[in-house]
């Protein structure tokens, strides 16, 4: 495992509870940084930081993503408990299930929305504001190659995360002079509890497109978005980094 210089910087994970996020929290706290971790379950959560608790300081909050007060009071708790948020990352999402575009009903389809772009705008909204007044942030979103492709009956998470790329981008303009950086990773499918909201034939569909027939591992996905959230990545912003075992071509 490469060495990430994360000592003295703070980490907050959005869906850090469980699969890449709680992977990204314990790499972070082996760099060196604190954690907080923002989750909407409550249960696993708690049980998320008992377990990385030994390896550094972490503090939770209950956060709703789409809800604009429920995200300044868990920034408002971060700071309370650190000080300071040096680095973002958009990691909670959901699936909303399968179907065409036209069986999808539309309160799913907004939903799916709400959760994977509308929230991590609301998170950026926040949070940099703090990190200007430092002078100093890295924020690294979790979008999806269906974001870059298009996944047939996954219109409504296609969607969304291709919006997140273009928020990454526009984003990553703006702050480019400022010393934040703000940087996509687009994985393949990686088997975390997310499978479960997936048809069989869905999965195998995803399985399929991936050259290197096998799914994405947490702990690989966390080795470059701990790259992106350190010091170390300096000279990339607003750009979009595949982990997509050979599907991405572009």
């Amino acid at each position: 495992m490469n060495q990430i210089d994360l000592a003295g910087r703070t980490v907050v994970v959005t869906g850090g509870a469980r699969g890449i996020g709680y992977a990204v929290a314990q790499r972070s706290l082996k760099s060196g940084g604190q954690v907080a971790l923002w989750d909407i379950d409550a249960e696993r959560l708690q049980r998320a930081s008992d377990e990385l608790a030994p390896l550094g300081k972490v503090s939770t909050a209950v956060v709703e993503l789409t809800d604009e007060a429920s995200v300044e009071a868990a920034v408002q708790n971060t700071l309370a408990a650190h000080g300071k948020i040096d680095v973002l990352v958009n990691n909670a999402g959901i699936t909303g299930g399968n179907g065409t575009t036209w069986e999808l009903a539309p309160d799913v389809w907004r939903r799916v929305i709400d959760v994977n772009l509308i929230g991590p705008y609301l998170t950026c909204r926040a949070i940099v504001p703090h990190m200007l007044k430092n002078g100093y942030g890295r924020i690294v979103n979790i979008a999806s190659v269906a974001g870059k492709e298009g996944n047939p009956n996954a219109s409504h998470y296609s969607a969304s995360k291709a919006g997140l790329i273009g928020l990454t981008k526009s984003l990553g303009k703006e702050l480019a002079t400022k010393n934040i950086l703000v940087n996509a990773v687009t994985p393949a499918a990686a088997k975390t509890e997310i499978f479960d909201s997936m048809s069989q034939q869905h999965i195998d569909y995803m399985l399929s497109k991936i050259p290197m027939s096998r799914f994405l591992q947490p702990d690989e996905a966390a080795s470059l978005i701990l790259w992106l959230s350190s010091e170390d990545c300096a000279f990339s912003t607003g750009a979009v980094f595949d982990l997509s075992g050979g599907r991405a071509t572009y």
